[in-house]
């Protein structure tokens, strides 16, 4: 069993358990019926294999980071290497607000090059048990939200900013925390997704994050994951397989190398998906398996790339290398 913490996972293999082998066939359908409902409610379920799914790929802006682009350069270099969304970081879309831009320019040169808004990554501190701090946090939030929902975006990365030093692990509380999240969300129209970690003390591996969606008891719980911090936060890649895809909306793809080891990987480290160690065909197929049907977001901050190659190249290759690991 790959849960560190007491989660409720077992709910749904033991509904499955006990209907095969203690239950009447009435009672088996009964609770046939009442899984499927809990697979839908929850962002994790039993798999369903062998169900086709059309990937959509998207541009993380912070792949480009290095190359110190404007944003509007970054929108029309996603369009020009191919991409179908893009997903921006929501300090960008504040320093163009200061700089005297206006996020419905933005969202009109968006839509014009046919893209859509994957969602925004942003570092508000919800999770955090200073009161004051997370008011704070849920205050920044809502501004960050509406950016997103003003270019056009429907999603934004809630990881455990302010706490990665300490760890959090009652999870009842940040499920509590998160609900508060998910709930001014549905009124911004804009959804928190809970973003893994690897080197957060909180919030750091796939187990945790399971865990708080659980106890949110939110109907719209969503997990954001990464190659990347799955590997670095000890997380196993054959648990993708108990999730349910079709709640989950991105994904950011990427690889690493056999060296430096896991405890000792750095985001500069990430390198294009299929030049590294990482099962990413694996991945992809686990996604497929399990229903996932949203963006492939390719996010890598390796200076090298940006040292040698233009960022063009690097966002057509980094294309090219998640679509190749998508083949079957």
């Amino acid at each position: 069993m790959f849960f560190e913490n007491n989660v409720c996972l077992n709910t749904v293999i033991n509904i499955h358990y006990f209907a095969m082998f203690n239950l009447s066939r009435r009672q088996f359908l009964l609770a046939g019926s009442a899984a499927m409902m809990l697979s839908e409610a929850l962002p994790f379920a039993v798999a369903t294999p062998n169900r086709p799914t059309l990937f959509r790929y998207s541009l993380n802006f912070g792949t480009l980071r290095g190359f110190k682009l404007s944003i509007e350069e970054e929108i029309d270099l996603a369009a020009k290497a191919g991409y179908d969304a893009i997903e921006p970081w929501v300090q960008e879309l504040d320093n163009y607000q200061k700089n005297g831009g206006k996020l419905s320019d933005l969202r009109k040169r968006i839509k014009d090059h046919g893209l859509d808004v994957a969602g925004g990554i942003a570092f508000f501190p919800w999770s955090v048990d200073d009161d004051n701090i997370r008011t704070q946090g849920i205050e920044q939030m809502k501004r960050e939200m509406e950016w997103c929902r003003e270019i056009g975006g429907n999603r934004i990365a809630a990881a455990a900013a302010g706490a990665t030093n300490q760890r959090l692990d009652n999870f009842k509380i940040l499920g509590q925390r998160y609900r508060t999240i998910l709930e001014i969300g549905e009124q911004q129209e804009v959804l928190p997704q809970l973003e893994i970690w690897g080197k957060s003390l909180t919030l750091g591996c796939l187990a945790d994050a399971v865990a708080v969606a659980v106890h949110s008891g939110h109907p719209k719980a969503e997990l954001l994951l990464d190659i990347f911090h799955l590997y670095r936060g000890g997380s196993s890649f054959e648990a993708l397989s108990l999730l349910n895809g079709q709640r989950l909306t991105n994904f950011h793809v990427n690889d690493y190398p056999a060296d430096p080891p896991r405890e000792h990987a750095e985001d500069k480290d990430r390198v294009y998906p299929g030049d590294g160690v990482a099962p990413v065909k694996q991945i992809l197929r686990t996604l497929r398996e399990i229903g996932f049907a949203g963006f492939l977001s390719l996010e890598l901050f390796n200076p090298a790339y940006w040292a040698t190659q233009n960022p063009l190249l690097v966002a057509k290759t980094g294309l090219e290398k998640m679509k190749s690991a998508a083949i079957e």
